[in-house]
């Protein structure tokens, strides 16, 4: 008899997102539990010594050791690769960080030549900016909303393109299928953060790239509970250079919180989907609003970037971007003065969220440096939670007065 169970692949693959979301990826013991079981253990057991070399030589499957991947892990990474269009595998690890710094470096050798869009969350520019260079990597960040900077900045030597987009703050979005053409007629790999639009919104890897990284802690786990990063791309990547970095210099993700994560994907398609509804209401009405000099939401027709928006975006995503007149001073009065909105630098969480880019995720950045790349004294970054949408538009109309 063929066991009832949900990670048969050749099933799972004709699943719409929403159950494969409920049920990829499952394993059921021999106890037949329905909620899928934690499995909070180091290591494994053999039976013999021959199965324990034949598992280690990879003659034979099964579990080592969790560092390297457990039962959890697994459903994890399996969920994962289902849900995300054109990945063939995925190797999830401890935070988003961890995931950036191992699709990076577990590519690259002193020497090498990077590009990078000019955009970056804080903790990407710094692994970019000081940490590839003391490995002997050469650095360039361009302007990648010019269609002519990726030929531009292309070297013999050039192995990797790293971009997010919505690029975190400004949400400027880049045109994946352009710059993966470029990358693809010169051999580099392009990778894509793609957390700010989320799976589902944007598909990377079907636009042309190469490798897709996501911060698990965000939308996926959706609730501010745990942390978690992801690398998704083809099995031959994910296997023969991610793994071996990922083994041997320890980011593993704990099962208890990839079990989280499991349980949050079962309501993701519900809960991004109010995500991006409240967005867009919340972005229309600052950008109605007299007081408020500039709103980025990347499906208002008012985005810069809004045509390659709609060609690649199936949703807007949760975030967005404004800036009220008034600098420093004025965005701080506002933040203050909301009642229900919480200020926490955090995004992709159920409550909404609000921070000021320019005193805390790009502190480390020259005032020069930021307003260089568009982040404003009185720029802020809006999370949009799932409350209701206006109660979320009076809280932000409040504060404005």
């Amino acid at each position: 008899m063929v066991k009832r169970n949900a990670d048969n692949k050749t099933l799972a693959q004709s699943w719409h997102p929403e159950t494969v979301q409920v049920r990829g990826g499952t394993k059921r013991s021999e106890f037949g539990e329905t909620s899928e079981a934690i499995f909070l253990n180091s290591g494994f057991c053999y039976d013999n010594a021959e199965i324990a070399e034949s598992r280690f030589n990879g003659e034979a499957p099964g579990y080592v050791y969790s560092r390297y991947l457990n039962p959890t892990l697994d459903m994890l990474e399996q969920r994962l690769t289902l849900m995300e269009e054109g990945a063939e595998a995925c190797c999830v690890m401890g935070s988003g960080m961890a995931a950036v710094f191992a699709s990076l470096m577990s590519h690259l050798r002193a020497g090498d030549h990077i590009i990078a869009h000019r955009v970056l969350f804080g903790s990407c520019h710094y692994i970019l900016a000081e940490i590839c260079p003391r490995f002997g990597m050469e650095v360039s960040f361009i302007d990648g909303t010019q269609p002519n900077a990726w030929e531009e900045a292309m070297r013999p030597n050039t192995k990797a393109v790293f971009i997010e987009t919505p690029a975190n703050p400004t949400l400027d979005v880049l045109d994946i299928a352009h710059i993966a053409g470029i990358c693809n007629a010169h051999q580099v790999m392009l990778i894509v953060d793609n957390i700010l639009a989320g799976n589902g919104a944007q598909a990377p890897l079907l636009l042309g790239a190469d490798v897709v990284v996501y911060s698990t802690t965000k939308h996926m786990d959706g609730q501010g509970r745990t942390l978690g990063g992801a690398i998704l791309g083809s099995e031959s990547f994910i296997k023969e250079t991610v793994l071996p970095f990922h083994r041997h210099t320890g980011p593993a993700l704990s099962p208890f919180n990839a079990w989280v994560v499991l349980k949050s994907l079962e309501t993701y398609s519900l809960r991004m989907a109010r995500h991006q509804s409240n967005a867009l209401a919340v972005a229309n009405a600052l950008e109605a609003h007299p007081d408020v000099a500039h709103v980025h939401y990347p499906l208002l027709p008012s985005h810069p970037h809004y045509d390659v928006a709609r060609k690649q975006m199936n949703g807007g995503g949760n975030m967005i971007a404004f800036s009220v007149q008034g600098g420093k001073k004025a965005a701080f009065s506002l933040m203050n003065n909301l009642q229900l909105i919480d200020i926490s630098n955090n995004l992709g969480d159920s409550k909404s969220l609000i921070t000021h880019p320019a005193t805390t995720t790009h502190a480390t950045l020259t005032t020069e440096a930021q307003e260089a790349i568009g982040i404003g004294a009185g720029m802020m970054r809006l999370s949009v939670g799932l409350e209701h949408v206006d109660d979320l538009i009076a809280d932000l109309i409040n504060a404005l007065r």
